[in-house]
């Protein structure tokens, strides 16, 4: 009987799927906390046949090359900008990723952030937890007075999946629902999206949604100029990538007043570093990269995840590969 493969995984997973994997191949498993150093990352895969990773792991053509072994990776995540994918793709290795299974749950976030920032409910939690809410300032006709939703335009950058996803809630609070990507589908304009240019949307929406993937043309979309263009007193949401966002120009706006608050789930640098001019603005909701952070969700990427190395380990097409070059040119 032949050796099993062994793997290395860089955090243990919800759910039951390294389980699964551990019936067919050696675990490797970082037992740090958080995501492994490169020099430790560099370690753990290393003579491994099969590497699976998070988005926090810089899977860089010099790691690949430490690791000639390597015949599958699989990320559990659905961007896959943190891997080389041309290095990868050079050498024959095919990339697993997740797409699809979180796209409900980051709209779900991305419109619990939207209603978040147009109420204030962060700031009136702090309010409340600070002692401010005294039977002399029970009610006041302008206390915490937020944005409505219902009636308001939402302008919805990337209508992909998530964005698609996002205008079907909107929808649900009487929003008009503005769209722009860079090649619109016909189904999301037949669903009641009103695809109009960037500059068209940042001007006439309320509240602006960012759901776009991270690429040479997309990084800093949102810079100085953009949100110049926005409307005066409207709210930025972005769930997609930090560096989508121009974070220095976001600041500015905002200390100006330009901009009535933004609402970000991901950030340029992550962890969003203690220095941060983000962190002492106002109107500002910040979580921490959080999209996909539902039990059921992160399950089924674990589960994908596993399903892609076991195909791969197999030498099977697998199920999700984000170069699927790699088997038209064997």
């Amino acid at each position: 009987m032949p050796d099993e493969p062994i793997v290395a995984v860089t955090r243990g997973l919800p759910g039951g799927a390294l389980e699964r994997l551990g019936e067919v191949a050696g675990i490797r498993l970082w037992e740090g906390v958080g995501a492994p150093p490169p020099h430790a990352l560099r370690s753990l895969a290393r003579g491994a046949d099969g590497l699976l990773c998070m988005l926090t792991d810089r899977i860089d053509a010099g790691l690949l090359a430490a690791c000639p072994r390597l015949q599958a990776l699989s990320s559990c995540s659905v961007g896959v900008d943190h891997v080389d994918l041309a290095a990868a793709t050079a050498r024959g290795l095919p990339v697993g990723h997740t797409p699809g299974v979180l796209t409900e749950t980051t709209a779900d976030l991305a419109f619990a952030l939207l209603l978040a920032l147009a109420r204030r409910v962060p700031e009136a939690e702090r309010w409340l937890r600070a002692g401010s809410w005294t039977p002399q300032r029970r009610w006041e006709p302008d206390l915490l007075l937020g944005r409505d939703v219902h009636g308001a335009t939402l302008g919805v950058v990337g209508v992909g999946a998530i964005g698609r996803a996002v205008a079907r809630r909107a929808r649900g609070f009487g929003m008009r629902v503005l769209g722009w990507s860079r090649h619109p589908k016909r189904e999301a304009a037949d669903e009641g999206v009103h695809f109009v240019d960037l500059e068209r949307l940042l001007a006439d929406a309320d509240f602006v949604s960012l759901h776009v993937a991270l690429t040479p043309q997309t990084r800093h979309l949102v810079d100085a100029a953009a949100l110049a263009r926005m409307k005066p007193g409207s709210c930025l949401v972005n769930t997609s990538r930090g560096e989508v966002v121009d974070e220095a120009a976001l600041a500015e706006a905002l200390a100006a007043g330009r901009l009535g608050g933004a609402a970000l789930d991901v950030f340029e640098q992550e962890p969003l570093a203690p220095d941060s001019p983000l962190l002492g603005l106002k109107g500002l909701v910040l979580t921490p990269h959080i999209g996909s952070a539902s039990v059921a969700t992160r399950r089924r990427m674990a589960e994908l995840s596993v399903e892609n190395l076991l195909a791969g380990l197999a030498g099977r097409r697998m199920p999700h590969c984000a170069n699927p070059e790699v088997y038209a040119n064997p």
